[in-house]
């Protein structure tokens, strides 16, 4: 007699092996010790670097969520809120960022920070910031979410109880991370590092350390063409990025380009494991919005599927005529 009678069953136990064994590997493996990634790096600047806080003219509240590797059921879904504001009394800037990771539903990460960033004016056009963060994390594993062996039936698939008993491990602590930018009106770079005290993550193992993550941005904000029309007298602004992570021993760099006119941009983005992301954004108002998607031309992509990412981001209206700091002029998205 066949194991599997119907092609159904051997379908959905191809699935669920396939998603066990991606749990299993990053509960377990120290390449489960890394940060989510989104596409829409200047969509959510806190994330990127804790000196973004407060570069903005007004208060922000930023928004994102990425669902990622589509193709195969609730794999990873990470969203983030984050708010900052700068104020001149403290030459500098206040945020707060809340991230949470879910991967299946089994494993969940969470984090909540609180950032701090100090504005320093070299001269009239550049200005230096550097900014400190600090963060408390929770990871969390329920087994009970999982499926094993022993629950599947040849004719009738996961319908037997496991003897593995499901449970619920958790771990806690706090963190700490530190950024610098430098801009002028049309250039900017930064430089952050994540993760400095290196908090133990890994459930089973106690060493299973999160590595610091080191990221290098450096961007151009360049405006090439003014626009003759009477109606839209925009500049046409093209913006060229570069992106560098590491974090333990992985390495990735991200090469982007974006065009804005008015309220509408475009940008595309490569990275260097054969990567490839779109992202299209639109202002209305107070209010920015950014769609992207991602896709690995690898073999992986037969199996996953892309990733989408939405962000919102809400620019609060504010008096900022007499303000003593120079606005970042940087990507929307």
């Amino acid at each position: 007699m066949k194991i599997f009678k119907s092609k159904y069953l051997k379908t959905l136990f191809i699935k669920c092996f396939l998603i066990n064994s991606i749990i299993f590997f990053f509960s377990h493996n120290k390449l489960y010790c890394q940060d989510a990634e989104f596409s829409q790096f200047f969509s959510n600047p806190l994330y990127l670097n804790p000196a973004f806080a407060g570069t903005n003219s007004c208060p922000r509240l930023s928004t994102n969520h990425r669902a990622q590797w589509t193709g195969l059921p609730n794999i990873f879904n990470t969203t983030s809120v984050s708010y900052d504001q700068n104020f001149d009394e403290i030459h500098g800037g206040l945020g707060i960022i809340i991230v949470n990771d879910k991967l299946a539903r089994s494993i969940q990460n969470n984090r909540i920070s609180g950032i701090y960033s100090f504005d320093i004016k070299f001269s009239k056009n550049f200005h230096f910031r550097t900014g400190f963060e600090a963060s408390l994390w929770q990871n969390k594993l329920d087994y009970s979410q999982l499926n094993f062996v022993d629950m599947i039936d040849p004719l009738r698939g996961f319908v037997n109880p496991s003897s593995n008993m499901g449970f619920n491990d958790s771990r806690n602590g706090v963190d700490f991370s530190t950024g610098i930018l430098g801009y002028t009106e049309k250039l900017f770079f930064g430089f952050s590092a994540h993760h400095l005290t290196q908090p133990q993550q890994l459930f089973i193992s106690n060493n299973s350390k999160l590595e610091r993550k080191y990221t290098l941005n450096l961007g151009a904000h360049l405006p090439i063409m003014n626009s003759q029309s009477q109606i839209d007298n925009h500049p046409i602004i093209v913006s060229p990025n570069i992106i560098w992570k590491q974090q333990g021993i992985n390495q990735q760099l991200n090469i982007g380009i974006y065009g804005e006119k008015g309220p509408y941009a475009i940008g595309f983005w490569y990275r260097d494991d054969n990567n490839y992301t779109i992202i299209l954004g639109a202002k209305m108002g107070l209010m920015k919005i950014g769609y992207s998607y991602g896709v690995n031309l690898s073999r992986l992509y037969i199996a996953t599927s892309g990733s989408h990412e939405i962000s919102i981001q809400i620019n609060f209206g504010c008096d900022n005529k007499n303000q003593l700091y120079k606005t970042l002029s940087c990507p929307s998205f």
